[in-house]
């Protein structure tokens, strides 16, 4: 799969001097910076430390199924337009050279949805679903709040069983409904329920 981060830090040479300071311990893939650089850092078939504690459908090592991508950007304001014309531009080789969907493509967020928010409310989802980079819901019937059946459809989709709801919940709205609050909503289980039924992360049900 393919997680995507934000560096929280102030411009990608501090990422970098991190990303590459050993006392660190911690690493990615790739650094895209925000003028559109593209760095990389460790070699795709190799393991990268930048995703921690975690989990996705029935992988609870990520590192060592994963491909991290760090976007220079601080948490708190848009992506600029050439850091996300280069994440547009360097996705399509990776899906393409390790066969990865792009259901497969997730945020820290979403492996991780009680420690990490990246990359956050402000990351445009919607522009790489629409590339096929990425996965977007498609409208369905109204479906009354009901969270068993939201943990259920989570579980399906890939977030891990073990989360608190309100992490889960808080994790879909980041990448789907980014100005959404409150308790478990139609909307919610709308979303939900589309992506767990046409991207369950283990089709097959034989791992994921």
């Amino acid at each position: 799969m393919v997680v995507l981060h934000f560096t929280a830090m102030a411009d990608a040479a501090s990422a970098l001097d991190r990303l590459c300071d050993p006392a660190a311990e911690v690493s990615a893939h790739y650094l895209i910076a925000a003028d559109g650089q593209v760095v990389q850092l460790v070699d795709e078939a190799a393991r990268a430390w930048h995703a921690g504690a975690g989990c996705w459908g029935g992988v609870e090592d990520v590192n060592s199924r994963s491909i991290g991508i760090e976007l220079d950007n601080p948490g708190d304001r848009p992506f600029p337009a050439p850091l996300m014309a280069a994440l547009d531009a360097l996705l399509p080789g990776i899906l393409a050279r390790w066969s990865i969907r792009p259901e497969r493509v997730i945020g820290h967020s979403d492996m991780a949805p009680d420690r990490k928010w990246d990359p956050g409310r402000r990351f445009d989802w919607l522009r790489l679903a629409r590339q096929g980079l990425a996965v977007w819901p498609a409208p369905v019937d109204d479906i009354a709040p009901d969270e068993a059946a939201f943990r259920e459809a989570a579980t399906a989709f890939g977030y891990g069983a073990r989360w608190d709801t309100c992490h889960v919940l808080d994790a879909l709205r980041q990448r789907f409904r980014p100005w959404a609050t409150g308790p478990l909503a139609v909307a919610d289980m709308a979303v939900i329920t589309d992506l767990a039924r046409r991207f369950p992360v283990d089709p097959g049900g034989a791992g994921a």
